[in-house]
């Protein structure tokens, strides 16, 4: 069966299509990538993931024609970045 696999990375899109057998589960299409090798970085961990943008397990059976996703992890905390502008925004003195 074909598949692809698509990554954000930071500065550019990397994507693949992969034939893989029948019954290949999501972290076994990863591993059978080249992004391993392509991303070293990012193999320390695992990654999240899905399948046209709902979040998989790395276990989940794969279907013919599945576009699997790699997610980076956060750099930062958005809730956190949310509660450091409100903050920033109050020391601000506004106009009139």
């Amino acid at each position: 069966m074909r598949i692809s696999l698509a990554f954000a990375a930071p500065m550019a899109i990397w994507q693949q299509t992969l034939e893989v057998p029948t019954g290949t589960t999501a972290r076994e299409a990863v591993a059978l990538s080249e992004f391993p090798r392509r991303f070293p970085e990012y193999t320390d961990h695992p990654l999240a993931m899905g399948v046209y943008g709902e979040r998989c397990d790395s276990e989940r059976g794969l279907h013919d024609g599945d576009r699997l996703e790699l997610y980076r992890p956060l750099v930062f905390d958005p809730l956190e970045s949310r509660r450091r502008r409100a903050v920033h925004r109050k020391s601000k003195p506004t106009k009139r």
